[in-house]
């Protein structure tokens, strides 16, 4: 069995992600591994911004994108302490990226090599897409590494 001894958990803030984090936090605890908490800030998401600027020219495209990403790196930033205080001795990184999320998540994986990425998937459905999400989707069938799919807890 392969040392695992960086996990890289792809963090989209959605209801799935926290229990991708929790797990991948535990697991790290037990194998001595760091956590790389990963977001990706989608292109799509960026173009329809460059859109909207055309469109009203009071809209600051480079305004609301810094603030955006401002703010994902504190709830990445906030999401990395709570893993240190749960778990202190796990060495916890987070980083944020822009892109299209499979891309960059797998570039991430060439650049940072980890030795497992954990993904939190919707796990409701028989559809592909509804049960994995496409980006998992095309996570599982792409990544040069182990992918980890983890699905949210119903109480």
């Amino acid at each position: 069995m392969q040392t695992v001894n960086k996990i890289m958990v792809a963090v989209d803030f959605s209801q799935y992600s926290p229990a991708a984090v929790r797990y991948a936090v535990d697991l790290a605890k037990d194998v001595g591994a760091e956590v790389l908490l990963v977001n990706v800030y989608n292109q799509r998401d960026i173009n329809v911004l460059k859109k909207i600027e055309i469109e009203y020219p009071k809209f600051s495209f480079n305004q609301y994108y810094e603030e955006n990403l401002l703010d994902r790196r504190s709830r990445l930033e906030a999401l990395a302490d709570e893993c240190k205080s749960e778990a202190p001795d796990v060495k916890t990184v987070s980083l944020v990226l822009a892109g299209v999320p499979h891309e960059e998540l797998l570039k991430a994986i060439d650049d940072r090599q980890p030795d497992l990425l954990v993904v939190g998937i919707k796990g409701r459905s028989n559809l592909m897409d509804a049960l994995t999400g496409s980006c998992a989707r095309r996570l599982f069938r792409h990544s040069p590494i182990p992918v980890l799919s983890i699905r949210r807890r119903h109480a």
